[in-house]
């Protein structure tokens, strides 16, 4: 008898605080959205990609450059060269970032850095609709 209270709790607790069990859409998720506090701690530059946070917020940057790149190309004609951005440079640049502003998220760093890179200026005729096929 005393399981079925506890069944009986169970099933109203989550029947009034549960959620309708749909996620809200996200625009972009992954490593790179984790807080700051929360990754420092993993994150072991020396170790390269040998080391899996290392090498799964690596990886992650450069596909989110690479998204970045597309707004790039289209709003002001220029880009990113993601083939110069490597571990050695992006892996200390986001501990350094996130052990100074805990509170931040490490994509903040990366979206910094993206405004500081040199870009490689296009003509707008190059720029391109990836959808476009």
């Amino acid at each position: 008898m005393r399981i079925f209270h506890w069944v009986a709790a169970l099933t109203l607790t989550t029947a009034l605080f549960g959620s309708d069990g749909r996620a809200d859409p996200l625009v972009r998720s992954g490593i790179g959205l984790q807080s700051c506090a929360k990754l420092a701690p993993d994150l072991k530059p020396a170790e390269g990609l040998d080391h899996l946070p290392n090498a799964l917020l690596f990886y992650w940057v450069q596909g989110y450059l690479s998204a970045a790149n597309i707004h790039l190309l289209n709003e002001y004609n220029d880009y990113v060269d993601v083939g110069a951005i490597d571990a050695d440079t992006i892996l200390p640049l986001i501990a350094k970032f996130c052990k100074a502003n805990p509170d931040k998220r490490p994509v903040n760093g990366i979206d910094k850095f993206i405004t500081d890179a040199k870009k490689i200026d296009i003509k707008e005729s190059d720029a391109f609709d990836p959808w476009d096929h």
